[in-house]
């Protein structure tokens, strides 16, 4: 912009100066000359080209000849200006500049919870659907400037802040907010497990307290997140394995697991139990080895069939792709009850699954797709279990990101039997539906429960039973179910609801939306709590609100005085 804002002010001022040394006459055969103003907006209308005519007077011949030669002195430079200043808002520096801008100033204006997700691909893009439907807000990176216009273009109800910048830069993560105080957590989600590794580390090292989660398929670089404290780790393969065990083992489990963790308001389905017997597992990569490993652990016996050994490590398979005839022949596909067509390449896999089903139809059918572009390819075909890498990350996050207790929970549940599961199923199922439920956290204590936490601190005892019931008629419970209860670091998995609260307690519930909003005026209201425990009502006068105030601040002076 230097050179041609100072061209453009050269030219004006010899311009101006000029006309006004130029002699004219007025309207009465006077000699006249301009003043500096009147020049200037003469000049000013003239190198413009917009053309006004000969003022305040009719020029003379002196004054015409000066501005015919200062048409051609401004307007050039004029021209010449805007053509550097429209070449330079084109400039894709200028517009990174001016885009990252606005990008910082949309996440400082942040002044709600919001999480970060590094990475817009297939896994990202369905996260923040998910996170923008639950009513958080998300702040997105991506380095494809392709994927950041799909973005723009979905219709969220909420501007997602959303640069085009690499993650792996420690400005780029300043940028969207990896110190703002409303961060919870940032997920690293990239299709690039050392991109993801390097996210973690620097989100790690710029804000300790922060919660990482990144995807990690390759296990030395999930053991360098580990070692960087990372939070938690997602291996799409090592989950599906597990989920597939726990649906040959334990269907109940499974059921659980998958129930909790999908998104508020999906019909629960029943899933198919896979069959006991042989199965053949073709593609021996990371997602084929995780799914041996979780079948030969449930004592199935496995056939792998594999076009490379000597890159997967696999001592004992059937060399080929699994897409001949004569390799699944070879593999025992007449006797097997079951086939996991796990390649990386989504038209092999569907070749796998159309070969095995005409030489043995009534096979348990296990795809893996790759890349949900396929999915209408997909459709075509009636597999028992589909894997889909980027919907088993975006649900493992979102009820991470969520409810945090859950996944405490979920590994307690991997610890009790299937008859467990199947009774605290059809518990749900009574008490919320059939429709996946909403999971929330509860803190007892001054900030997020102040009604319950004074009570208890005045001698009231408050037991779980009154933040079950309805605050508007305490004779109903609502429809939740509490999952677990935290008390001095020990976990109890159902807790009865006739058990006494202690303040720093935390409590795990799952219920229906409804729930899930009336509760907090249980925990929050002196006089609704007070008449939900024994029927009675308490005056809201100034000696109830001058009780109140006097107690928090004795409690926050003990505070203080332990510290």
């Amino acid at each position: 912009m230097r050179a041609p804002l100072i061209t453009v002010i050269v030219t004006y001022t010899i311009a101006i100066v000029g006309l006004t040394l130029m002699p004219g006459m007025d309207d009465h055969g006077n000699p006249w000359h301009m003043s500096l103003f009147e020049a200037f907006y003469v000049i000013s209308y003239t190198a413009t080209t917009i053309g006004f005519g000969e003022v305040p007077f009719p020029y003379s011949d002196t004054q015409r000849l000066w501005m015919t030669f200062s048409i051609y002195f401004t307007v050039i430079p004029w021209f010449y200006a805007i053509g550097k200043i429209i070449s330079l808002f084109q400039d894709p520096a200028l517009k990174q500049a001016l885009t990252t801008s606005s990008f910082g100033r949309a996440v400082e204006n942040l002044h709600e919870p919001f999480f970060i997700v590094s990475g817009y691909g297939e896994t990202g893009s369905l996260l923040v659907k998910a996170l923008d439907h639950k009513g958080i807000r998300v702040v997105v990176t991506e380095r494809d400037q392709d994927r950041v216009n799909d973005l723009e273009l979905e219709d969220y109800q909420f501007d997602i802040p959303v640069l085009c910048s690499d993650a792996k830069m420690p400005d780029t993560l300043l940028r969207a907010g990896v110190r703002h105080p409303m961060c919870k957590g940032i997920a690293a989600l990239t299709d690039n497990d050392h991109v993801n590794l390097a996210i973690a580390v620097a989100a790690k090292l710029l804000n300790p307290k922060l919660t990482v989660l990144a995807r990690a398929e390759d296990d030395e670089v999930a053991a360098n997140m580990a070692s960087f404290g990372t939070d938690h780790i997602l291996n799409p393969y090592t989950l599906f394995g597990d989920q597939l065990g726990m649906e040959v083992h334990a269907i109940g489990t499974y059921l659980l697991h998958r129930w909790l963790t999908g998104v508020p308001g999906e019909s629960l389905t029943l899933p198919k139990v896979p069959p006991i017997g042989k199965w053949i597992v073709c593609g021996y990569g990371r997602f084929g080895k995780a799914v041996v490993e979780n079948l030969e652990r449930e004592q199935i016996t496995t056939v792998v069939i594999e076009a490379d050994p000597e890159l997967t490590h696999c001592k004992q398979c059937v060399v080929g792709n699994g897409t001949e005839a004569g390799t699944l022949t070879e593999a025992g596909i007449e006797g097997a009850v079951g086939i996991v067509a796990g390649t990386n390449n989504d038209i092999n896999n569907l070749s796998i699954v159309m070969t095995a089903q005409k030489m043995n139809p009534d096979l348990f059918v296990v795809v893996r797709k790759n890349r949900r572009f396929n999915e209408p390819l997909f459709e075509h075909f009636n597999a028992d279990i589909s894997m889909d890498p980027s919907a088993i990350i975006a649900h493992e996050c979102l009820a991470r990101m969520i409810t945090p207790m859950m996944t405490h929970f979920l590994q307690l549940v991997r610890t009790q039997d299937n008859t467990w599961a199947n009774q605290l199923i059809s518990q749900l199922v009574e008490v919320v539906g059939e429709n996946v439920p909403e999971a929330w956290g509860v803190t007892i204590d001054a900030d997020h429960s102040p009604a319950v936490a004074n009570l208890i601190a005045w001698g009231l005892p408050v037991t779980l039973d009154s933040l079950m019931r309805d605050p508007g008629n305490r004779t109903e419970r609502l429809a939740l179910v509490p999952l677990m209860l935290i008390r001095s670091g020990k976990y109890e998995l159902l807790p009865e609801p006739h058990l006494p609260l202690q303040v720093g307690d935390r409590l795990l519930f799952c219920g229906t939306p409804n729930a899930k909003s009336a509760q907090p005026i249980t925990q929050s209201n002196h006089k609704i709590l007070t008449w939900i425990i024994n029927g009675r009502e308490i005056a809201d006068g100034w000696l109830w609100r001058w009780m109140s105030r006097k107690i928090t601040r004795l409690r926050k002076l003990h505070k203080q005085t332990k510290h």
